[in-house]
């Protein structure tokens, strides 16, 4: 593979740690976690003492005030050993973001902290079950009420919802304004009126909890407004990018482990009383998943490094989201293929991968939208 000049020997000894700390506490409980729809609390509470959670946070906040690239090292940490289930870049790298930026003195100080050491876990409620990619159209309310605001609707495929203790919810504070009348607020989950539905029963992504919520006149005080009334969508369009490039950098990973596993077991396996690696056929394709690996990650690489420079345009981020979430389809598929029956297995990751794989083009937006976003600045 081409040496990747985005990271450098500073870089190493954080990798190496999380390595260890990936294959020691999250690989071997993977399995049981994809049978109970969710990881432990107590692998939450480890990341954190393990400083893997939230790393961007000034020290004042529990965090190492490093760039993204330590971000990105614990995405791909993870996505080596195949373990979708730990919702920790969504926590660190999406939601932490908006506390850090938009939040009060107040709320930074009381949130931020428990969220790096895990103490705290937390999500974020966008989607509704009939407002995907339109978040103009949301229909969860927050009316003023003496000095609190009361929340009425529901939301689904929320990630992290099980276990979430604080959600950061997305509702429209004046609804004849569409997209310039949504707000965000922190909620927290013993709050009266708020309600988890039922953990999702997913195609992939078992062991991670994406549930639906409800809030029935949640009071919450207007202390837990986040930023400022009706200014929620602009908020949510100047953190997504950094949202968009951590898929891309899921979905690199994702592929790289996949074609790792799959040279491995090409060679092992025989057919026609030699290593299945021996036939041109097998050959050919690991060349062409191999190529294409490399052109995926020299991009997600360059929109890192564009990222750090805070030079990743609203656009970019699309491109990168958009052209490394189906290159992950189509290099997962071929190694699918390439282990036969066997690819079809559970019990192997290859399978579990692919299963996978699919929603890495739903979620932050998605094919479609990311082609919107893009066309619209030709």
């Amino acid at each position: 593979m081409i040496p990747r000049s985005v990271f450098t020997e500073e870089h190493q000894p954080f990798r190496d740690a999380v390595r260890k700390f990936m294959q020691r506490e999250i690989a071997p409980f993977h399995e049981q976690w994809e049978k109970d729809g969710h990881i432990s609390r107590e692998a939450w509470k480890k990341a954190g003492d393990a400083g893997i959670l939230c790393t961007h946070l000034p020290e004042e906040y529990g965090g190492s005030g490093v760039d993204f690239r330590y971000s990105a090292i614990a995405i791909e940490e993870q996505g080596y050993v195949f373990a979708s289930g730990p919702g920790f870049s969504l926590h660190s790298d999406i939601v932490a973001p908006y506390i850090l930026h938009y939040g009060s003195d107040a709320q930074k100080q009381k949130w931020l902290p428990k969220m790096a050491s895990g103490d705290v876990i937390t999500a974020i409620a966008m989607t509704e079950p009939g407002a995907g990619s339109d978040l103009a159209g949301v229909r969860t309310t927050a009316v003023v009420d003496g000095d609190d605001y009361v929340l009425n609707g529901s939301k689904t495929f929320i990630t992290n919802g099980q276990l979430a203790d604080l959600i950061i919810v997305v509702a429209k504070t004046d609804t004849s304004a569409g997209a310039k009348g949504v707000s965000l607020f922190l909620v927290e989950a013993d709050r009266p009126g708020f309600q988890r539905g039922q953990n999702l029963n997913k195609v992939g992504m078992k062991a991670q909890d994406t549930s639906e919520l409800f809030f029935d006149n949640v009071r919450v005080p207007k202390a837990n407004l986040l930023g400022q009334e009706n200014s929620g969508f602009i908020y949510l369009m100047q953190e997504l990018a950094q949202e968009r490039l951590s898929v891309a950098l899921i979905a690199a990973a994702a592929a790289r482990a996949c074609y790792d596993a799959t040279v491995d077991y090409v060679k092992e396996r025989k057919a026609f009383g030699k290593p299945i690696a021996a036939l041109q056929n097998t050959r050919f394709k690991l060349a062409e998943l191999r190529t294409e690996l490399e052109v995926m990650q020299t991009y997600v690489d360059r929109c890192l490094e564009l990222h750090c420079d805070g030079q990743l345009s609203i656009e970019a981020a699309a491109s990168v989201k958009l052209w490394s979430t189906e290159a992950q389809g189509r290099i997962i598929d071929e190694c699918v293929q390439l282990h036969g029956g066997y690819g079809y297995m559970w019990e192997y990751p290859v399978a579990r991968a692919y299963a996978d794989a699919r929603v890495q083009r739903i979620y932050a937006g998605t094919s479609e939208i990311m082609k919107e976003i893009i066309s619209r600045t030709i």
